[in-house]
């Protein structure tokens, strides 16, 4: 499988603030990546060398097989991004800003393709409808749709975004994410910067997850999410279940229990056989949040040393 982002040892410095340490990103054609940590944990930063626009101290970057920053040229016309807040010419329509966009990428096709490029990528985003009212006259969430736009509308191979729901509401975040997926499906790579838990657990199939700087956990979602070896249960005989499993549960609250079992329909029939009721039965699999917190160890920015 072909990797579309690839760094090594990739490191960035700031007088002696080190926001980037010997990071090691890998992103296969076709995935849908997540890459998660606390704010001011080096995302962003991380982001900006990826597309050439901040150069590291040190490693290497290469983007669609080709080094950054020295050939960041050659694969920008292939890549759509959005990061931090989307740029836009403010007394201008959203129309004539993506007009300049497109007008900056290579000469593809003629006036009326590029015209159609603009209003697919408009529908997109949801922008179909807009007038020609000024950029400044947008919503927040508008202006996060243009630029979202911005990054659509030359039909990228790969798409990196950092925090693209930004001032979205629940339903905006619904419809970009159903974009996202669309677009993964019709070949379109993407690359998802977040500190936002819910958006990377709905979007993404691998995640990776930085902490002060170092890439602490990569893998595959799904191997993430892989059984814990124990099962829960809600039953309307709690007392009696613990009774029955002799010191297999390992938590109680109430009429739920957790119990070390591999094998949901085994532990049910031994339930159901002594008599005791089961209401609901199903293997326990570690949450995204779980993963999160147990290898980031320094992710809240509260300065009174308290526990959020």
């Amino acid at each position: 499988m072909t990797d579309l982002i690839r760094t090594t040892a990739l490191t960035k410095r700031f007088g002696s603030t080190v926001a980037v340490n010997d990071v090691g990103v890998t992103v296969r054609e076709g995935d849908r990546y997540g890459f998660l940590g606390p704010n001011g944990s080096g995302k962003t930063t991380l982001v900006r060398m990826l597309l050439g626009l901040v150069y590291p101290t040190s490693g290497e970057i290469e983007l669609l097989g080709q080094p950054v920053p020295r050939r960041v040229r050659d694969v920008l016309p292939s890549i759509g991004a959005l990061v931090e807040s989307p740029a836009a010419i403010p007394h201008l329509s959203g129309r004539t800003n993506l007009s300049i966009v497109d007008a900056a990428g290579p000469r593809t096709g003629g006036r009326r393709d590029r015209r159609d490029r603009i209003e697919e990528a408009l529908r997109l985003v949801g922008l179909g409808g807009i007038d020609g009212r000024p950029v400044r006259a947008y919503s927040l969430g508008m202006r996060q749709r243009l630029g979202l736009a911005a990054a659509l509308v030359r039909r990228p191979r790969l798409l990196i975004l950092d925090e693209p729901t930004n001032g979205l509401d629940p339903r905006g975040i619904l419809e970009i994410r159903q974009l996202l997926l669309t677009l993964n499906r019709a070949g379109t790579t993407v690359f998802l910067s977040s500190h936002l838990l819910s958006e990377v657990d709905e979007l993404c199939d691998r995640v990776g997850i930085v902490d002060q700087g170092r890439l602490v956990l990569q893998d595959d979602l799904a191997a993430l999410r892989a059984p814990t070896g124990r099962v829960v249960v809600d039953t309307q005989d709690p007392a009696d279940a613990v009774a029955l499993l002799d010191g297999r549960v390992e938590f109680r609250d109430g009429a739920t229990l957790v119990v070390r079992a591999d094998d949901p329909a085994e532990l049910n029939a031994k339930l159901v056989g002594a008599g005791v009721r089961v209401r609901e039965i199903g293997v326990q699999r570690r949450t995204l949040e779980q993963v999160v917190l147990d290898v980031t160890g320094h992710g809240s920015d509260r300065m009174d040393g308290g526990v959020a």
